[in-house]
Protein backbone atom coordinates (compact mmCIF):
# COMPACT_ATOMS: atom_id res chain seq x y z
CA UNK A 1 0.00 0.00 0.00
CA UNK A 2 2.96 2.51 0.79
CA UNK A 3 4.04 1.65 -2.85
CA UNK A 4 0.87 2.55 -4.50
CA UNK A 5 0.83 6.04 -2.32
CA UNK A 6 4.13 6.86 -3.22
CA UNK A 7 3.44 6.45 -6.45
CA UNK A 8 0.20 8.18 -6.32
CA UNK A 9 2.27 11.33 -4.91
CA UNK A 10 4.31 11.25 -7.37
CA UNK A 11 1.95 11.15 -10.14
CA UNK A 12 0.35 14.38 -8.70
CA UNK A 13 3.73 16.26 -8.27
CA UNK A 14 4.37 15.51 -12.54
CA UNK A 15 0.84 16.54 -13.35
CA UNK A 16 1.14 19.90 -10.98
CA UNK A 17 4.51 21.03 -13.05
CA UNK A 18 2.55 19.73 -16.62
CA UNK A 19 0.08 21.63 -15.14
CA UNK A 20 2.57 24.77 -14.33
CA UNK A 21 4.64 24.25 -17.47
CA UNK A 22 0.71 25.29 -19.22
CA UNK A 23 0.84 28.32 -17.86
CA UNK A 24 4.12 29.95 -17.79
CA UNK A 25 4.86 33.30 -19.67
CA UNK A 26 6.70 32.45 -23.02
CA UNK A 27 8.95 33.93 -24.62
CA UNK A 28 8.49 35.02 -28.43
CA UNK A 29 10.74 35.08 -31.10
CA UNK A 30 8.88 37.76 -33.62
CA UNK A 31 8.26 36.21 -37.21
CA UNK A 32 9.66 32.97 -35.58
CA UNK A 33 13.41 33.34 -36.97
CA UNK A 34 16.09 35.73 -36.18
CA UNK A 35 16.43 38.48 -38.88
CA UNK A 36 12.70 38.09 -39.32
CA UNK A 37 12.20 42.26 -38.54
CA UNK A 38 12.33 43.17 -41.97
CA UNK A 39 10.44 44.56 -44.94
CA UNK A 40 8.19 40.96 -46.27
CA UNK A 41 8.83 39.94 -49.56
CA UNK A 42 5.48 39.49 -50.21
CA UNK A 43 2.11 40.06 -48.19
CA UNK A 44 2.15 36.06 -47.18
CA UNK A 45 5.66 36.75 -45.15
CA UNK A 46 3.73 39.27 -43.39
CA UNK A 47 4.48 39.31 -39.45
CA UNK A 48 0.81 39.75 -38.46
CA UNK A 49 0.22 36.34 -40.65
CA UNK A 50 3.10 34.77 -37.87
CA UNK A 51 0.59 36.65 -35.12
CA UNK A 52 -2.21 35.22 -36.27
CA UNK A 53 -0.89 31.63 -35.96
CA UNK A 54 0.14 32.15 -32.16
CA UNK A 55 -1.58 33.00 -29.16
CA UNK A 56 -0.14 35.71 -27.05
CA UNK A 57 -1.11 35.71 -22.79
CA UNK A 58 -0.25 37.96 -20.49
CA UNK A 59 3.12 38.27 -19.14
CA UNK A 60 4.19 36.56 -22.66
CA UNK A 61 7.54 38.26 -24.04
CA UNK A 62 8.02 39.53 -27.73
CA UNK A 63 11.88 38.93 -28.91
CA UNK A 64 12.87 40.80 -32.13
CA UNK A 65 16.84 39.74 -33.04
CA UNK A 66 17.62 42.19 -35.84
CA UNK A 67 20.31 44.30 -36.69
CA UNK A 68 20.29 47.22 -35.31
CA UNK A 69 22.75 49.36 -37.71
CA UNK A 70 19.88 48.80 -40.02
CA UNK A 71 16.75 49.03 -37.93
CA UNK A 72 15.13 49.58 -34.56
CA UNK A 73 11.72 49.12 -33.57
CA UNK A 74 9.18 51.80 -32.26
CA UNK A 75 5.84 50.95 -30.41
CA UNK A 76 3.42 52.99 -31.27
CA UNK A 77 -0.37 53.64 -31.34
CA UNK A 78 -2.83 52.51 -33.53
CA UNK A 79 -3.01 55.39 -35.55
CA UNK A 80 0.73 55.54 -35.78
CA UNK A 81 0.44 52.42 -36.87
CA UNK A 82 -1.97 53.02 -39.59
CA UNK A 83 0.20 56.17 -40.92
CA UNK A 84 3.90 54.76 -40.09
CA UNK A 85 4.85 57.95 -38.08
CA UNK A 86 7.58 57.31 -36.42
CA UNK A 87 7.72 60.60 -34.45
CA UNK A 88 6.63 60.38 -30.54
CA UNK A 89 6.46 56.64 -30.29
CA UNK A 90 5.22 54.94 -26.81
CA UNK A 91 8.98 53.28 -26.53
CA UNK A 92 11.56 53.36 -29.07
CA UNK A 93 14.47 49.96 -28.78
CA UNK A 94 17.47 50.18 -30.87
CA UNK A 95 20.05 47.32 -29.51
CA UNK A 96 19.12 44.72 -32.08
CA UNK A 97 17.82 42.29 -29.24
CA UNK A 98 14.55 43.70 -27.92
CA UNK A 99 12.48 42.57 -25.60
CA UNK A 100 8.73 43.77 -24.53
CA UNK A 101 6.75 42.22 -22.14
CA UNK A 102 2.96 41.54 -23.12
CA UNK A 103 1.66 42.96 -19.47
CA UNK A 104 -1.75 43.94 -20.51
CA UNK A 105 -5.33 42.49 -22.56
CA UNK A 106 -5.75 44.15 -26.34
CA UNK A 107 -3.68 44.96 -29.09
CA UNK A 108 0.04 46.29 -29.29
CA UNK A 109 1.10 48.35 -32.12
CA UNK A 110 5.02 48.03 -33.58
CA UNK A 111 6.55 49.36 -36.47
CA UNK A 112 9.85 50.03 -38.10
CA UNK A 113 12.01 52.92 -36.93
CA UNK A 114 12.72 53.57 -40.70
CA UNK A 115 9.00 55.27 -41.68
CA UNK A 116 10.13 53.94 -45.39
CA UNK A 117 10.31 50.31 -44.04
CA UNK A 118 6.86 50.46 -42.31
CA UNK A 119 5.18 51.88 -45.01
CA UNK A 120 6.53 48.66 -47.23
CA UNK A 121 4.43 46.57 -44.58
CA UNK A 122 7.74 46.17 -41.58
CA UNK A 123 5.16 46.65 -38.84
CA UNK A 124 3.39 44.02 -36.79
CA UNK A 125 0.05 44.09 -34.11
CA UNK A 126 -0.03 41.54 -31.69
CA UNK A 127 -3.26 40.84 -29.73
CA UNK A 128 -2.92 39.97 -26.10
CA UNK A 129 -6.05 37.33 -24.70
CA UNK A 130 -7.66 38.98 -21.64
CA UNK A 131 -6.72 36.52 -18.46
CA UNK A 132 -9.42 34.04 -18.13
CA UNK A 133 -12.25 34.40 -15.92
CA UNK A 134 -10.71 37.76 -14.29
CA UNK A 135 -11.17 41.53 -15.84
CA UNK A 136 -8.31 43.34 -16.36
CA UNK A 137 -8.97 47.22 -16.21
CA UNK A 138 -12.22 49.08 -17.31
CA UNK A 139 -12.23 47.71 -20.67
CA UNK A 140 -11.13 49.14 -23.81
CA UNK A 141 -12.33 52.31 -25.62
CA UNK A 142 -14.28 52.38 -28.81
CA UNK A 143 -12.07 52.88 -31.94
CA UNK A 144 -12.50 55.71 -33.75
CA UNK A 145 -14.15 55.08 -37.28
CA UNK A 146 -11.54 53.45 -40.01
CA UNK A 147 -9.20 56.46 -41.73
CA UNK A 148 -7.27 53.92 -43.99
CA UNK A 149 -8.63 51.15 -45.84
CA UNK A 150 -10.24 48.29 -44.21
CA UNK A 151 -7.34 45.97 -44.70
CA UNK A 152 -4.83 48.28 -42.70
CA UNK A 153 -7.10 48.30 -39.84
CA UNK A 154 -7.90 44.60 -39.17
CA UNK A 155 -5.49 43.44 -36.50
CA UNK A 156 -5.14 39.50 -36.42
CA UNK A 157 -7.97 37.53 -35.25
CA UNK A 158 -8.67 36.66 -31.62
CA UNK A 159 -7.45 32.78 -30.93
CA UNK A 160 -10.46 31.37 -29.55
CA UNK A 161 -10.65 31.07 -25.76
CA UNK A 162 -11.84 27.73 -25.29
CA UNK A 163 -9.77 26.87 -22.73
CA UNK A 164 -8.19 24.26 -24.59
CA UNK A 165 -4.68 24.74 -22.63
CA UNK A 166 -6.69 23.93 -19.59
CA UNK A 167 -8.57 20.92 -21.47
CA UNK A 168 -4.68 19.47 -22.51
CA UNK A 169 -3.59 19.92 -18.59
CA UNK A 170 -6.25 18.32 -17.59
CA UNK A 171 -5.72 15.29 -19.74
CA UNK A 172 -2.37 14.79 -18.72
CA UNK A 173 -3.55 14.78 -15.57
CA UNK A 174 -5.64 12.11 -15.76
CA UNK A 175 -3.01 9.87 -17.64
CA UNK A 176 -0.43 11.10 -15.06
CA UNK A 177 -2.96 9.52 -12.16
CA UNK A 178 -3.80 6.27 -14.58
CA UNK A 179 -0.59 5.46 -15.34
CA UNK A 180 -0.23 5.72 -11.58
CA UNK A 181 -2.62 3.64 -10.80
CA UNK A 182 -1.59 0.86 -13.42
CA UNK A 183 1.75 0.65 -11.58
CA UNK A 184 0.40 -0.79 -8.82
Amino acid sequence: MAVSSRVFSSSMVLAFALFLSFTEARDHLVGGKVDAWEVPSSEADSLNKWAEKNRFQIGDYLVWKYDSKKDSVLQVTREAYLSCNTTGPIEVHQGGETKVKLDKSGPYYFISGHQANCEKGEKLIVVVMAARGRRTGAGSPALSPALAPASELEAPAMAPTSGASGLKAGFMLVVGVLAGVGMM
